[in-house]
């Protein structure tokens, strides 16, 4: 199921908050099941539900962003999640998979998003291209937010979706690309 995240059924909205604060406990500024995306990302929510249980959940983010003097639409995913209890089953695997043939049919050049380096087998074996040395620079200009940064252990991934991005592919592996989505979700 798809939906633009403010539009999802508050029923199915309620359980992948649950799944995302379990996945990342709210600090002590935030209360639980609170946490949205920028509305400037125009932030899409795609769910595996079964019967009427939410078993994956992710967000796909999107912006203009300009790398090696190009302008490219770009998306990411964010805040990919699959209840506990049904990890292991190849939910996750499902959809994001699905993100990606969904985000292929969108009118963007290209997705990029960064993971925990464990979790680049995963990600690769759903199509996502890793991009070797590429570092995504979040946040704001005035406060950027790398990828790179001490205590992360990131990698990049993405694919090319356009006739253009696929022509300036080379541009993005062993570059810092600078996605900056804002303060609110800082790296997607």
């Amino acid at each position: 199921m798809t939906f633009p995240e403010a539009a999802t059924p508050p029923a199915l909205r309620t359980q992948v908050c649950e799944l995302q604060d379990e996945a990342w406990p709210p600090d002590s500024a935030s209360a639980p099941g609170t946490f949205t995306h920028d509305p400037a990302l125009r932030p899409v929510s795609m769910l595996l539900v079964e019967g009427a249980t939410v078993l994956a959940a992710l967000d796909i983010l999107t912006k203009e962003i300009v790398h090696a003097g190009q302008r490219y639409q770009a998306a990411g995913l964010s805040t990919v999640v699959t209840r506990g209890t049904a990890r292991g089953k190849g939910h996750g695997h499902r959809l994001v998979t699905a993100a990606r043939a969904a985000m292929a049919g969108m009118d963007l050049d290209l997705g990029l998003f960064t993971c925990d380096r464990p979790l680049r087998a995963f990600y690769e074996g759903a199509g996502w291209q890793w991009l070797p040395g590429a570092v995504l620079i979040g946040g704001t200009p005035v406060n950027p937010f790398p990828s790179d940064r001490p205590g992360f252990d990131k990698v990049t991934l993405g694919d090319f979706f356009s006739p253009l991005a696929r022509s300036h592919r080379s541009a993005f592996p062993h570059s810092r690309i600078e996605v900056y989505p804002g303060e609110i979700d800082r790296l997607w």
